[in-house]
Formats: C-alpha cells, structure tokens, sequence
C-alpha cells in the first residue's frame, strides 16, 4: 500500500526557475551546493533520501567549474562567523549525496579554504585521498569538521553499504588528524563496541558518534528489521564501550527515546512553564508524549501526533509536519505546537516538507498557539548535553524506571 497523499501540499517554488535558485537558496541557509548531477551512487541500504518526495528538490547538473566560480564569489561575499562551519552539499533543495563522488571535490575544498576565511564540514562514507586530507587538516587547524560515516566495519557492512570504500581505506582515513567524529551503529552482538574498539585503537581524538539507524519509509523491509535488532541490542553494546574507559568522546545521539528519557526533567519544568490549563492542547511526538504522562497527567491534553510523513519508526517532535497534525485533528479549535516544528530550512514558521503556519491555519480552520520556548536551539541543547554514554548507561539501561516508561502505550 501506497503513502497516503497529503492532505497539506506546500506551494511549489521551483516552477519556472533554473537551477541558480536552488544554488542561491542553499548558499543562504549555509550550504556548499556542489552537485554530481544524478542520484548519489554509493545507494547505501539504509540511506534517508531514498524516499524524499515529501519536499520539492531540484537536482542541479553536475557541478562545473563556472558554477564553482560562482558559489565561491556568493561566499565571499557573505560575512564571515568564526563559529560557523559550512556545510558541503545541499541538502534542503537538493538530494543529499556524497559529494566527494565529484572529480573536482578535494581540489575545491583546497580552494574553499584558500580563498576564503571560512570554516568547512563535510559528511562522506570515505571518498577522501589520502593522504591529501590529513595534509589540509593540518595545514589549516580548526577549519575543518569532518564527519566520518563508518556506519559498520563488520560483516554487516557489505550488506548496508556493498559499494562504499573498503574498510583498510577507512583505516588509512582514520589514521591521522582529519576525522572529528565517527559515526557507527549497533545491529548485533559485537558490532558497535567492536568498532569503537577499533577505531579508538587507531585515533584516540576523533568523536565516536554511537547508537542505531531509524528505519524510516522507503528501506527494504530487512534492512528495517536489522536495524531495528540493533536497538535491541544497543544496551549490552553500550555498556561494553562504557566499561572499555577509552579515550575518546563516546555519544549517543540517535535514539529519540533515550533523549526524552535522559532530559525529562527539563521537559518537565519547561512545561510546567507554560501555566497550561487541562483543557488545552499540545502537540507532540512519542516519547515526549510518554515522559508527560508519567509525571504529568492529565495537566493537559496530550496530543500525540505520529511521524507519517518520515515514516517507519520516527519518532521526533522536531520532525513533525503540519500534515500529520492535520491528519490526527478531530474537533480540536485551538492546539499548542512546538515552534522546533516551523524552524525547517525551508523558512521562517515553516516545516520540513515546505508547508508553512499561515497555510495550516487557513487550510484547516484551527487557531494555533506556538511555543516559543520549545525551540530548535533548546532540542539541540538537550540533545548534545546529556548525549554521552555515561549518561545512557548509568541514567537508562541501569535505570528501573525505564521499563515503565517504555511500557506505556501511544494512543492509537
């Protein structure tokens, strides 16, 4: 059966336009739009942009050496923040590739931080020289965030990711100073704490970026399920690389559940800040809906909204759209809604997939209250802040109260 069609279709902003706009439109919002021109070829098993036609895309060509020429000059001219680092490829209004797939895309990374006094990050599952990175690394110190996606070093990893560098590459790009973070998954007995063994063996700096794969709509259906048998086996991993005390930073950053879990203090007091009244309405996903029923009861009306446009086992707030709240609304006149909701890239008060407040409003007739305070700064606060292993293990999996939370029911 099909994904059921929206009942909530953003307008459409590409209509008539070349692909400049995109270009322009990604470079605004911090974005280095290089292009290969087709679907990125690495077609990792697991990959989110399978499915991505809940938002408007328009693929540039391959990137030339022109339209190189003009990305640089537009960054040139954009003020410089010593905090911001820019992202490498486009990822709002373009499929999100791996751009180092392109020709050119070491030589323009040189040129980036040549030419401008920028800082750069990138995302790649190893398509680097070496040892050119290592070289640019050292060369220009702190400009560069580089973000390793290993995903897997075992025997998973030929079935998730069958045409991505092989794994003696992979060492040779960790080996040195250009990874700042890995990121890799459990999925079995031996997978997550082994690579974590691994990598730290050869680079005690870089980040290690743990957890497991969110299946969302468009993966195979046992691509799905090994991903969801790492969640199962996600606790006794964790608690053999909090055992291990290795030198690195070890995070969790996955699990929306754990997240929930780990802050729900502060998502209690933040909502006790609000001075709701029980009759009011509030949007949210599931494991915020799960936190609030253990500690506040019916202090208001919960209102659980599923990821439907992202599919699969999503479960996040912050990727809520205006459609699934639609699609949950009954007779409700007026509802609380997050503000993280309508902070997408593609506007001010504005989701995901493009469809903007103003536009829910009048197309459903429901009045909506925003919470300011839940923000995409505050998220990312909680996120990050208690994100680490130590926290998963000594506050979750060794934590009674964690089997009545995840034991309480979603409405249907």
């Amino acid at each position: 059966m099909g994904q059921p069609l929206p009942l909530l279709q953003p307008t459409t902003i590409f209509q008539g336009k070349d692909y400049r706009e995109v270009l322009r439109r990604e470079l605004d919002a911090g974005k280095i739009p290089i292009s290969l021109g087709k679907a990125c070829p690495v077609q990792c098993e697991f990959c989110y942009e399978l499915d991505h036609s809940y938002r408007e895309t328009l693929e540039p060509p391959k990137t030339t050496q022109e339209d190189w020429e003009f990305i640089l000059d537009y960054i040139n001219h954009k003020p410089t923040d010593p905090l911001q680092f820019w992202c490498l490829g486009g990822n709002e209004y373009m499929e999100w590739t791996d751009l180092f797939l392109h020709p050119k895309a070491m030589e323009w990374v040189e040129d980036f931080l040549k030419y401008t006094d920028k800082n750069i990050q990138f995302f790649t599952v190893g398509f680097v020289h070496v040892p050119k990175i290592h070289q640019l690394v050292a060369q220009y110190p702190g400009r560069i965030n580089f973000e390793l996606s290993v995903i897997t070093l075992g025997e998973y990893r030929q079935k998730l990711m069958p045409h991505a560098p092989s794994v003696k590459h992979l060492l040779k790009v960790l080996d040195g100073p250009a990874v700042s973070s890995a990121n890799f998954y459990a999925f079995d007995k031996g997978t997550m704490s082994d690579d974590a063994l691994t990598i730290s063996r050869i680079n005690q700096t870089c980040v290690l970026w743990m957890g497991c794969l969110t299946p969302v709509r468009g993966l195979k259906e046992d691509t799905a399920s090994l991903m969801r048998q790492g969640r199962t086996f996600l606790p006794q991993e964790a608690e053999r690389v909090y055992d291990a005390g290795l030198p690195n930073r070890t995070t969790i950053h996955t699990e929306a559940y754990i997240t929930a879990f780990l802050n729900r203090k502060r998502i209690v007091t933040l909502f006790d800040s609000f001075g709701l009244e029980k009759r009011d309405t509030v949007v949210m996903a599931g494991s915020v809906y799960r936190i609030l029923t253990m500690y506040r009861k019916n202090r208001a009306r919960f209102f659980f909204v599923p990821n439907a446009t992202l599919g699969g086992d999503s479960d996040c707030t912050v990727l809520l759209t205006f459609d699934d709240i639609a699609r949950r609304l009954t007779n409700e006149k007026v509802i609380h809604v997050p503000k993280c909701i309508m902070q997408s890239g593609r506007g001010s008060y504005t989701d995901i997939a493009g469809v903007t407040l103003a536009e829910f409003m009048q197309k459903t007739g429901v009045k909506v209250k925003v919470l300011h305070k839940i923000d995409t700064r505050f998220a990312n606060k909680q996120l990050y802040g208690k994100g680490y292993v130590k926290n998963y293990v000594e506050d979750y999996v060794r934590n009674p109260l964690t089997q009545s939370y995840e034991a309480l029911p979603l409405p249907a």
